[in-house]
């Protein structure tokens, strides 16, 4: 309170500088402007991810136009000059006079924030998109945008720039009969967005995931930027439940038959919740269950998660005493046991969706919990009872993971006791940092001991911790929490991030902001950030939603002509140095396929270094542990100076599917991965 009044008295009385705070230096932003000033506020940054945001929140409206009943087909289109065009078949917006703004509401819903049919429940009985503030923002945040509306047997056509309409909306000609619309052609502002390049990939996982969500519409994604042009189409007839086969491709199924349900109830207000959920167990032991509210994927969970996961513990408890599969005084299973080897869908459509939590993806309507259980619980019990064989694996498989959990949890119990003998219950490995706000420390895992000693000796003491890390740890896809647990690196790890794990973890009790895997830029080294990354995702998966994990970026390369020395993160910026060093008489150096680009005047010196014939002594790291601490600080440590990558989750199901393809027992898939995406590996010389 007290900095609260300090501030609003040097506003009121002066600065200091005699500057007099005055209802003059109360600045009104008008219209789209205040999208401009603050976009992140909206979109939720200017990097990659808030750049193909732009195109989901154009795809939400015709998603609406789905949920209401009228568009079938959504097509995405990326042009040869980069802009992307959005295509449905729905009403088309309105394009009469608006009674109150006295202009065409195409134009209000194109350039006027909260402006649309979303917020009229007559309109829209539900609507996607989390703030209501869609293709408005999209507008203001584009160099320019066209709109396009097939409506009433004509066409409407507008142009904006920069969120201003060029001129008012016009005719441009008749619709063909029968057709409907609306198609939005937008190209990202460069003063915005530093990278205008959208991803094919990123943009197909999203209208997959719409796909699966939205049975009855078809979508279909094309790239015309190169000359052979990628299409793909989206059109699950099956929704939810092969939704799951997806997600659950590369694992074994235990279940013969899928469960599938469907049902709705009524909130507060009499208006009706459906409700739509599908599931099966496999062989593995992780639970991946994902929850959406129109079309949302609710990454935090709500009210519609725990009404699932009760009706689930509920309703297999109830089935299992029923048939004499558990007895009473016996074993007990709680809700994680019946979450083991899980992997389910629940899609939940609400009038008026009420969000909390940290990133605005939790469902706080309190109705919702007892909908989705009046709709799970009947539906579950009469399955389990026409499906008796599935319902006794799903059974025995909770009562092995039971006996798992109690043995995970004396593991837990003997790690404690044997760290209470150590200073502060920490690994003896561990060189921690003097700083203990979390906010300011970082925790670098390091690969092997010798850059550990190095990244030890080179780090900033006050707020770095180095955790060295022998060998290749576990591979957790295929193991339980007990076996896990008897892993020596995985319980440091465990132990030095703080937050504990399984049924104990608490994200508050993180003891680093930043968890950063510092990882040799070779094949073990990237089989082992993945590893790790397995491990963070299956087990401490918060972690990565909250964006406390990172990857450094240490360099391939060593540059030196004279005493001048320079590193290099990639081949493309070594030939970039060499080319600025060799200058204009001497060696530029010639890309080749990557692996030997240098050929005029090349020679020999010291072991596996090239030198140019201008002199330029190029060196290619090995591994971290080549470095000397100076070396590793200047480069891959220091704040000022390094590059690291934060890890994020942009899909949950498509980031579930890739880990159990990458370190599953399933060789072909994993092979069909690599080759696909061999292209976005930097090359190796291995």
């Amino acid at each position: 309170m007290g900095k609260t009044a300090t501030a609003d008295t040097v506003k009121q009385h002066g600065n200091g500088n005699g500057h007099a705070y005055t209802a003059e230096d109360i600045t009104v932003l008008k219209g789209l402007e205040a999208v401009r000033r603050r976009p992140a506020m909206y979109i939720g940054d200017i990097s990659a991810r808030g750049l193909h945001h732009l195109v989901y929140e154009v795809v939400d409206n015709s998603i609406d136009e789905a949920l209401a009943g009228f568009a079938r087909n959504i097509d995405v289109v990326i042009n040869k000059d980069g802009s992307v065009t959005v295509t449905d078949d729905g009403r088309g917006i309105p394009t009469d006079i608006h009674k109150d703004e006295k202009r065409s509401a195409l134009e209000v819903v194109m350039t006027m924030l909260h402006a649309g049919g979303k917020f009229d429940k007559n309109t829209y009985k539900v609507s996607g998109g989390l703030h209501g503030v869609g293709v408005s923002v999209v507008n203001a945040l584009s160099e320019w945008m066209e709109v396009e509306v097939y409506r009433d047997g004509k066409v409407s056509f507008q142009k904006y720039k920069r969120g201003e309409p060029v001129a008012a909306v016009k005719e441009t000609g008749k619709a063909e009969r029968g057709k409907s619309g609306t198609k939005v052609t937008f190209m990202p502002d460069g003063q915005i967005f530093k990278n205008r390049s959208f991803k094919f990939d990123t943009l197909a996982e999203r209208l997959r995931e719409l796909a699966f969500l939205n049975s009855q519409v078809t979508l279909r994604i094309v790239d015309l930027r190169n000359k052979s042009e990628q299409e793909e189409v989206f059109h699950f007839k099956g929704g939810l439940v092969e939704f799951v086969r997806y997600i659950d491709a590369t694992r074994t199924a235990i279940m013969k038959k899928l469960f599938y349900a469907q049902g709705s109830g009524k909130d507060e207000n009499g208006r009706i919740v459906e409700v739509e959920v599908a599931f099966q167990y496999n062989a593995d032991y992780s639970e991946n269950i994902f929850t959406y509210v129109n079309n949302i994927n609710t990454h935090e969970g709500g009210t519609h998660l725990v009404g699932f996961r009760t009706a689930l513990t509920r309703t297999l408890n109830n089935y299992a005493y029923k048939n004499g599969i558990l007895k009473e005084g016996g074993l007990s299973l709680s809700g994680d046991d019946f979450r083991e080897g899980f992997t389910g869908v629940v899609s939940v459509k609400v009038p008026e969706p009420q969000f909390e939590g940290q990133t605005k993806t939790k469902l706080g309507n309190s109705e919702v919990k007892s909908i989705v259980e009046g709709v799970l619980g009947p539906a579950l019990g009469n399955w389990l009872e026409e499906n008796p064989p599935d319902a006794r694996r799903i059974l025995e498989k909770s009562m092995r993971a039971a006996e798992a959990r109690e043995a995970a949890r004396k593991a837990r119990d003997l790690t404690r006791r044997k760290n209470a003998l150590t200073s502060g219950g920490l690994p003896g490995k561990l060189a921690d940092c003097s700083i203990n706000d979390p906010e300011h420390c970082e925790l670098y895992l390091v690969e092997g001991d010798s850059a550990g000693g190095s990244a030890k000796q080179g780090r900033d003491r006050r707020f770095q911790a180095i955790l060295p890390l022998k060998g290749k740890i576990l591979n957790v896809e295929k193991a339980r929490l007990n076996k896990i647990l008897e892993n020596e690196e995985i319980r440091n790890i465990f132990t030095a991030v703080g937050t504990g794990v399984g049924e104990e973890f608490n994200a508050a009790k993180i003891r680093y902001g930043k968890i950063i895997l510092m990882c040799d830029a070779d094949v073990d080294g990237s089989h082992i950030r993945t590893l790790l990354l397995t491990l963070l995702y299956r087990h401490m998966k918060e972690l990565l939603e909250l964006g406390h994990v990172y990857i450094a970026q240490p360099p391939l390369f060593k540059l030196k002509k004279g005493k001048q020395e320079f590193y290099a993160y990639d081949e493309d910026e070594r030939d970039e140095i060499v080319k600025r060093l060799a200058g204009e008489k001497g060696d530029k150096g010639q890309k080749g396929d990557g692996q030997r680009p240098y050929t005029e005047g090349e020679e020999v010196h010291e072991e596996g270094a090239q030198v140019t014939s201008s002199g330029v002594i190029i060196s290619r790291f090995k591994g971290l542990g080549e470095m000397n601490p100076e070396q590793l600080w200047a480069t891959t440590m220091n704040p000022e100076t390094r590059t690291i990558l934060q890890v994020s989750i942009e899909n949950a199901a498509d980031a579930d599917r890739t880990f159990s393809i990458l370190m599953g027992d399933d060789v072909e898939p994993r092979r069909e991965f690599i080759e696909k995406n061999a292209k976005y590996v930097r090359n190796l010389d291995v």
